[in-house]
């Protein structure tokens, strides 16, 4: 029986902290789905289409991780690619009281898929996508949050916009 999970999240942009949670899950399951979700309740930099292929630069060296962008409910999105565990990534005590409420949520809706939560090494407790836009989008360098290519394609969403504020 193959062991299927999902990491279900936006990635807008990935970052240090989401490779190191999908690369340590990756070893824990034979197929890691990371899911990117199309349309969440926020503002955002990059297009699914554009997250999919930084997550998909970002990941690909790793056989066992497949990127895909993905709409709805995430617990129907589980059973439709055979995932019976979503990962998801803990860096503080605000993200847990979040996971938490979205586990219990998820189990509520699909009892037999179950949740679990990576901590996420602490030199990237800091990170999160949010502070990596707003930090890149203002000039700051990002060199130690991401990778070079997804650097680069900040450095392009900076440039090209006007009024970047709006973003972040």
């Amino acid at each position: 029986m193959t062991r299927i999970a999902i990491y279900p999240g936006t990635f807008d942009p990935i970052q240090f902290g989401h490779i190191d949670i999908a690369t340590r899950a990756a070893t824990m399951f034979d197929e890691l789905v990371f899911a990117i979700y199309d349309r969440p309740d926020k503002r955002l930099l990059f297009t699914v289409a554009e997250r999919a292929q930084l997550a998909s630069d970002a990941l690909g060296h790793i056989p066992n991780i497949r990127v895909v962008p993905y709409s709805g409910l995430t617990v129907n999105f589980a059973r439709q690619v055979g995932a019976s565990t979503i990962v998801r990534g803990l860096r503080v005590i605000p993200d847990f009281e979040l996971e938490y409420q979205m586990a219990l949520t998820n189990r509520q809706l699909a009892p037999d898929i179950e949740s679990i939560c990576l901590m996420t090494r602490q030199e990237h407790t800091f990170l999160s996508s949010t502070i990596v836009k707003q930090i890149a989008l203002l000039g700051g360098n990002v060199s130690g949050m991401v990778p070079p290519h997804v650097e680069a394609a900040l450095r392009a969403k900076r440039d090209e916009q006007e009024g970047y504020e709006s973003f972040v």
